[in-house]
């Protein structure tokens, strides 16, 4: 029997809510809602319109509810996934204290410099096993202590995004294991929140809740939701991989499984690496337990919780906000692209004419993407683009270059190599990088499924309903439901030259 579940999966640029249909071990998708969403600059900083969100969660709801009706589908659960590391307060009466911030607000980058200097760089990562960003949520939280430490005063508890929308659609509140584990809070290898460490930050600990594993029913629909929405009463909220990233990587459709022994000596790991491609690119390698070795530290790769016990060690990489950001800055100046025509017309411009750093800190926070673009070339002497397409292609070719340093960096700290690289998520569409990344690295690049993050997060709650056994059974029905293409590697030693200029433009 056919049973459906529904994903409310949030970027950091759009949203959809997708119902999942499982039967015989394939899952079929039916997007029934799609919304665009962006932080709003407000007097206190930049921050998310949360109202305007959770409009569009219950509108996208209320037409699953109306599909699967059609279709007489029996839905089971509900489960939220979005990006990483932001958080909001909530008082005694379950109100909001404050709207929450959004990770790229630039006040994050002073309190990035003061906890550092607090804790000291060894300290944290041999803890908490998470990469140096402003943006960590521990570094926001320090921000928010400082601009507004009422609010702690105020506050009962503290929630990440996708734990904020569980509460909202049941009234329950709970922390799910894989978004807290991209705050820089935790403690890697207990699972525990970090209390020392928090506690000398002066950050309150009263506010934090125990976390629950992916896969754990939160609780059950909201009557008032139930009959806005028309959706069942039985529908039960089950915590997914909640962070979308999380949810993205289990649904990569490798079936070999990951091996035991630790970072520290000989590793038997699958042959796979994983890249997942989106507004910010992750590339690395799921391991039974965290690498904290002082090669991982050196290279701030991070250590993030996944399905059944793993751990997402991994590197955080610019991604497609570059080309999102030029279409915008376009669009400001009254050139309005989509996504296909900027590919082409970054195919047809002239190869390796300039390259940026897609981590520079200029390209990090929103707005003038095209003028910091412009300012890197003239600072480093190279060729400034002049059309759409140079500007496209600037940032395709540096995210291919970024995507095989990060990869030889993975290699070096796992003394271990990897054949292939699964690239899963929206940015897997963008053929042009798909096949800049197989020439860039050397290495067979496989894409799909395009919606792993929502594959992911519909497996992990049908996981809790029983109807998928394990994370090895669960990357099998993602395999064999999704429609997978191959890029063999070409033109590798132009590739090579262009990695020595890249080293050259970022040192």
């Amino acid at each position: 029997m056919e049973h459906g579940y529904i994903a409310v999966d949030l970027g950091a640029e759009s949203g959809r809510v997708i119902v999942g249909v499982l039967e015989n071990d394939r899952l079929e998708l039916k997007e029934v809602h799609r919304f665009p969403h962006e932080p709003l600059w407000l007097p206190t900083g930049l921050h998310w319109n949360l109202g305007a969100l959770w409009r569009e969660i219950v509108a996208g709801l209320g037409h699953a509810a109306v599909w699967a009706t059609e279709r007489h589908l029996p839905l089971l659960s509900v489960g939220v996934d979005t990006w990483g590391v932001d958080w909001a307060l909530v008082d005694h009466a379950g109100e909001l204290v404050g709207l929450p911030h959004c990770y790229r607000d630039p006040r994050n980058e002073a309190a990035f410099a003061a906890v550092l200097a607090k804790l000291g760089r060894e300290r944290i990562y041999q803890m908490t096993g998470i990469q140096f960003m402003a943006l960590n949520s521990v570094c926001s939280l320090y921000a928010h202590l400082q601009a507004s430490p009422g609010a702690f005063a105020a506050a009962e508890t503290l929630l990440f995004m996708p734990d904020l929308f569980h509460y909202w659609l049941s009234g329950q509140r709970t922390v799910e294991a894989t978004i807290a584990s991209t705050s820089q809070m935790m403690d890697c290898h207990t699972g525990q929140w970090a209390f020392e460490l928090l506690g000398e930050l002066g950050l309150p600990t009263n506010i934090l809740l125990p976390t629950t594993p992916p896969g754990s029913v939160v609780g059950t629909l909201r009557a008032t939701l139930v009959e806005e929405t028309g959706l069942p009463a039985s529908l039960k909220v089950v915590a997914p991989a909640a962070h979308d990233t999380a949810s993205a990587i289990a649904a990569v459709p490798a079936i070999q499984p990951v091996a035991s022994p630790t970072c520290s000596g000989t590793l038997a790991l699958p042959n796979w690496c994983y890249l997942s491609s989106g507004t910010w690119s992750l590339l690395g390698a799921e391991l039974p337990q965290p690498c904290v070795t002082p090669q991982a530290q050196a290279a701030s790769y991070t250590n993030e919780l996944g399905v059944n016990g793993t751990f997402r060690f991994l590197k955080n990489i610019a991604g497609l906000w570059l080309v999102q950001e030029c279409r915008r800055d376009l669009a400001r100046r009254g050139t309005e692209l989509d996504y296909v025509a900027l590919t082409r017309f970054a195919n047809e411009a002239q190869p390796f004419r300039t390259l940026v750093d897609p981590d520079h800190a200029a390209f990090q926070t929103p707005g003038g993407m095209l003028q910091k673009i412009a300012d890197f070339a003239l600072a480093t002497e190279q060729p400034v683009p002049t059309s759409p397409g140079e500007f496209v292609r600037c940032s395709l070719e540096s995210l291919a270059l970024a995507y095989r340093e990060k990869l030889a960096m993975l290699e070096t700290i796992l003394s271990h190599s990897f054949e292939l690289i699964h690239i899963v998520g929206g940015g897997g569409k963008n053929e042009l990088l798909c096949q800049m990344t197989a020439d860039a690295t050397g290495r067979r690049v496989v894409v799909g499924p395009h919606e792993a993050t929502a594959i992911g997060n519909l497996l992990v709650q049908a996981m809790a309903s029983g109807q998928v056994r394990d994370l090895t059974h669960l990357r099998q029905i993602a395999a064999q439901s999704s429609e997978l293409v191959v890029y063999e590697p070409a033109s590798t030693q132009v590739w090579q030259r262009a990695a020595r200029r890249f080293e050259l433009i970022r040192a």
